[in-house]
């Protein structure tokens, strides 16, 4: 089930005690995952708000129309959108001229691939780690997932200032601040990482079932460590640490037989 109405109506619904258990109103299991899933946003929506981002990136961040990288996206992109049973779906893909070594995904199959991401990466099987891990949070749905957390949570937040504005207190600031540094540190940001360790097992699920080295997703992320030396501490990142994805990738490909 899922919830189409604004912020204002949810806060309204909060406020009268009808939109309270989240859990139970709002929550759909997925059939890629067999994960239940808090969803406050429609797939549509969604979709319409990707959209129209992917157009604003493409036009403010330069794209190459190098044939070699374009073409070895698109050959990867197809194997693995084929592995998980996307590939009737509209897949759009674009390697975005900067050094950056990152790629990202988008509801409604829009995929940026950074040139410093498919420069690093040795060979096919490694790009197909990135493409797998990417198509993974599409499949997952961690986009909607990851919105609906962060509003429920601030939802949340602004119940309890205003709880905390109808008290007395000279420590109101300090609570309040308590509070929103909680639901950062114990909510959002572990939700983050969670979600890109799922994306990461379904990955590797995708690179074996197209035929792609699955060790070489370990071998990837072994030298991310040896090139992120200054990162910041796991704890304040949305992202595990490469040496935490490598380990759970070994465990993870142990325990699937894969290799």
């Amino acid at each position: 089930m899922q919830i189409t109405m604004s912020r204002r109506e949810l806060v309204r619904g909060l406020a009268a005690g009808t939109i309270v258990p989240f859990t139970v109103s709002a929550c759909a299991t997925n059939p890629d995952t067999g994960r239940r899933q808090l969803m406050l946003v429609s797939p549509d929506q969604l979709a319409k708000l990707s959209l129209s981002a992917w157009r604003e990136i493409k036009a403010e961040t330069p794209v190459t129309d190098d044939p070699a990288l374009n073409g070895q996206l698109r050959r990867v992109g197809a194997r693995i959108s084929r592995a998980a049973n996307r590939a009737n779906e509209h897949w759009e893909y674009a390697v975005f001229d900067t050094d950056e070594k990152n790629a990202f995904v988008m509801p409604g199959g829009k995929v940026g691939f950074y040139r410093g991401i498919m420069e690093f990466s040795e060979n096919d099987d490694q790009i197909a780690a990135v493409m797998g891990h990417e198509t993974g949070h599409v499949v997952a749905r961690h986009a909607a997932e990851r919105y609906s957390e962060q509003t429920a949570a601030g939802l949340g937040l602004q119940l309890a200032n205003v709880a905390l504005g109808q008290r007395n207190s000279r420590y109101n600031q300090e609570i309040a601040a308590i509070l929103g540094a909680g639901v950062q540190f114990g909510i959002i940001l572990p939700f983050s990482r969670k979600h890109e360790l799922e994306a990461d097992k379904l990955g590797v699920d995708y690179m074996h079932r197209a035929g792609y080295d699955v060790r070489q997703a370990v071998r990837l992320w072994e030298r991310m460590a040896a090139a992120d030396e200054r990162r910041q501490p796991e704890l304040l990142s949305t992202h595990p640490s490469p040496r935490t994805r490598v380990q759970a990738l070994e465990a993870y490909i142990r325990q699937k037989g894969y290799a």
